[in-house]
């Protein structure tokens, strides 16, 4: 066992699964000698050399479009985007093309490609450097989310995406990239994507996140002094109902918390399900902590956008009050 960050698991996925599939290739911008903004394919170049580790020209939508050609011959890429911001321009390469070429060739061809992107806010960057678009790219059938929370979820994650035959983007919470370490095994394992974790058990209420917020969730949990259920969804496209739906036939009570702003958030997608599914079982509203439905501010507010601690703690206490 290896005590890691999520940063380094990430790494350790990616040497692994380079070392046992030499259709595996990484390209992106300063992905190569310099191991790519956040360090995370550090070392990489050196050990597969610059024809699987390769620079590309800032050019989002040529990256994502090269990155499909490449996964029909055969290959099966691994495109970094720097930033979630910069997935605007390769859009249409993601969800015109890599999630219907399945569908559009009746299953002759599959697009295996992995788009690893670091992901939400915290971190004081400028502007399109902290956002949370998983929505919007859950919404495109064809195309998995997957956001891990741990450096355990993360390797074992990654190692499914990259050996997923169709297309998969890989957010990483750029927030915890290096905020705490974990055990994580040295050899390789897979974590099915499309299961939720219970992160710890409780009868009091249900609550839901994934990502960097399982940290300020955990940290209200604890503060709170209440019993309550905490679920992580690591996927969120396909997404676990039924774990879900199982707690909060248990609890009575859900509150759901993430980043990306409140209207059309998956937070409303989960709190519809759980009405339509549970609702004779219900004691109160659900409850949802999110972002603002504003454009993510400068550094100097980000903290206040983001749901910390204390934002979750009132919505425990008003759930439990109700």
């Amino acid at each position: 066992m290896a005590n890691i960050t999520l940063v380094q698991a990430i790494n350790l996925a990616l040497a692994q699964e380079m070392e046992r599939d030499d259709r595996i290739i990484i390209l992106g911008e300063d992905v190569g000698r310099n191991g790519g903004v956040f360090r995370v394919t550090e070392g990489l170049h050196e050990t597969f050399g610059g024809d699987r580790v390769v620079d590309s020209p800032l050019a989002e939508s040529g990256i994502i479009g090269t990155s499909i050609g490449l996964a029909i011959a055969g290959l099966r890429p691994v495109p970094e985007i720097q930033f979630e911001g910069f997935l605007g321009p390769a859009y249409d390469q993601l969800c015109t093309h890599a999630a219907r070429i399945r569908t559009r060739t009746r299953g002759a061809m599959t697009c295996p490609l992995t788009v690893r992107v670091p992901v939400g806010g915290g971190i004081h960057a400028p502007e399109l450097h902290s956002d949370s678009p998983e929505t919007i790219y859950s919404h495109n059938a064809g195309i998995k989310v997957v956001m891990p929370s741990t450096p355990y979820d993360a390797k074992g994650l990654l190692t499914s995406a990259l050996r997923d035959p169709d297309p998969v983007i890989f957010f990483e919470p750029k927030r915890i990239y290096r905020a705490f370490r974990e055990e994580v095994p040295e050899e390789e394992y897979t974590v099915p994507i499309g299961e939720a974790r219970v992160v710890r058990e409780g009868s009091e209420m249900t609550m839901v996140s994934w990502g960097a917020s399982m940290v300020q969730c955990m940290n209200a949990i604890e503060s709170s002094g209440r019993d309550i259920e905490l679920i992580d969804l690591r996927t969120i496209n396909p997404l676990d109902y039924d774990t879900i739906m199982a707690s909060v036939r248990k609890t009575g009570r859900c509150v759901i918390v993430h980043e990306a702003p409140l209207t059309c958030g998956v937070g409303a997608e989960i709190a519809a399900r759980v009405m339509e599914q549970c609702f004779l079982h219900l004691e109160a509203p659900v409850q949802r902590v999110t972002g603002f439905d504003t454009i993510m501010p400068y550094y100097k507010l980000e903290l206040d956008y983001l749901p910390d601690a204390d934002r979750v703690g009132k919505a425990i206490e008003e759930l439990a009050a109700y």
